[in-house]
């Protein structure tokens, strides 16, 4: 159960591994998707973790806002601190694909603040060490600095109230918007398509509220870039190692800014996925890989 300013609105999500774990790995998915898109990545990493998977507000299982107006970073950075006090992590790791990142960077953003901000009480009040314990952070294909053009594009079909007489139809429609997947095979797209559509009344709709689209329609190049220094300086302010992971045909995040994201935290390093652009599914070995060796060594 989580809150906004218009009311209370329940939040899914999916686990995997032993709810006694206390080495948390919370995964999040990006703008359309669900929590499912980690199955095979949890399924890998249950043994070491706790994996949790949320289904974002207006997605999914979750429950749709009262307000449209609310499908915002600040209020899904406030869902996922209400989800990591229930989970009471000893150590939190986070991996976010597009969206999810950029949730990612905004909880690391309001950690930094309140360290800053917040009037020391000397010896009264919480001792320190009662903080969220943010540790490695994996950005798929998202950064500080977004292309408008992946942006735009991206925005075009959000909204769309589309309807497919049958799944195929559906498994055809994610085939070609999302194309910057990459290469999968037909169970692969039945795979992506089967938690993202729903079938009601002999029809097949999307999975989450159209209305998320509505933020979108008051953006600009200008307030996008202008939002540029807050997500920045959230990411500079990142002390735990990061692994930027980039499709090398991306239209999101762009060569340029991954290598300024090296340069501007000495913690972060780069893995390039070939043949694939926005945004890579970690759905295959050579994708996978790469992330659990980086969440598990030391």
């Amino acid at each position: 159960m989580c809150a906004s300013p218009a009311g209370t609105h329940r939040m899914a999500y999916w686990e995997w591994g032993d709810p006694d774990n206390d080495r948390v790995l919370l995964c999040v998915h990006g703008l359309t998707r669900t929590g499912r898109d980690f199955d095979l990545l949890a399924q890998r990493l249950a043994k070491r973790y706790r994996v949790v998977c949320p289904d974002v507000v207006g997605r999914g299982k979750s429950d749709w806002l009262i307000n449209a107006a609310n499908y915002v970073v600040p209020q899904y950075v406030a869902d996922m601190l209400t989800l990591i006090a229930r989970l009471k992590p000893v150590q939190l790791d986070w991996v976010g694909t597009s969206m999810g990142g950029l949730i990612g960077l905004g909880l690391a953003g309001a950690l930094a603040m309140s360290t800053v901000v917040r009037p020391n009480r000397g010896i009264s009040g919480l001792p320190a060490e009662k903080t969220i314990p943010l540790g490695k952070m994996v950005l798929n294909d998202i950064g500080p600095k977004l292309s408008f053009t992946g942006l735009t594009r991206i925005a075009e079909y959000v909204g769309e109230p589309l309807k497919f007489d049958t799944f195929e139809h559906a498994v055809n429609y994610v085939r070609t918007v999302s194309a910057g997947f990459g290469n999968h095979d037909q169970a692969g797209w039945e795979d992506l398509t089967r938690h993202v559509f729903n079938k009601q009344d002999d029809c097949w709709v999307k999975h989450y509220d159209l209305r998320i689209s509505e933020p979108f329609a008051g953006e600009s190049e200008s307030k996008i870039q202008a939002s540029e220094a807050i997500l920045w300086a959230a990411y500079e302010s990142i002390a735990s190692p990061i692994l930027v992971v980039r499709g090398e045909e991306s239209d999101l995040l762009t060569a340029e800014v991954a290598t300024e994201m090296l340069e501007r935290n000495r913690h972060a390093s780069l893995h390039n996925v070939p043949n694939v652009g926005h945004a890579p599914t970690f759905r295959s070995a050579d994708q996978i890989d790469p992330l659990i060796e980086f969440l598990l060594e030391n």
